[in-house]
């Protein structure tokens, strides 16, 4: 099984159904090629790094799916170009390094910091008895 993961912006001028339903024609389109979804992140609303198509910001969404063959991608790409909804698209290969990565960090094993321990007791630091004054001589 190959693991893909592909990353696209939507045009944030579209109401949120439209927005919405770009996402799930994907998802429908890979279903449709014998794909397994592994996971769809809505990530949101995000300012873009330059403008784009006169564009500032675009909704991102992060998709990761598994294939038999590598045929998808081109069809996928060309879906992709072809949708006027999306401004900008990357799709990538994952090695088992990433999908382990991915997993560990859907199931919160990577990503969270860990809790304080407040109520611990703290080890005080010895306090020094000899005073340094000026000269470096100790009284």
């Amino acid at each position: 099984m190959r693991t893909y993961e592909v990353t696209f912006i939507v045009d944030p001028v579209l109401s949120t159904e439209e927005i919405k339903s770009t996402a799930q024609n994907y998802v429908d389109h890979l279903k449709s090629e014998n794909c397994n979804i592994v996971d769809l992140q809505d990530i949101g609303l995000r300012q873009l790094a330059y403008p784009i198509n006169k564009r500032s910001t675009g909704v991102y969404y992060s998709l990761e799916f598994t294939s038999e063959t590598g045929e998808i991608v081109k069809k996928l790409e060309l879906a992709l170009k072809r949708d006027e909804r999306v401004i900008r698209y990357l799709l990538i290969k994952l090695d088992k390094f990433a999908v382990q990565y991915n997993d560990d960090k859907r199931n919160g094993r990577i990503g969270k910091s860990l809790p304080k321990e407040e109520n611990a007791p703290k080890e005080e630091q010895p306090k020094k008895a000899a005073k340094v004054v000026a000269g470096g001589e100790e009284e």
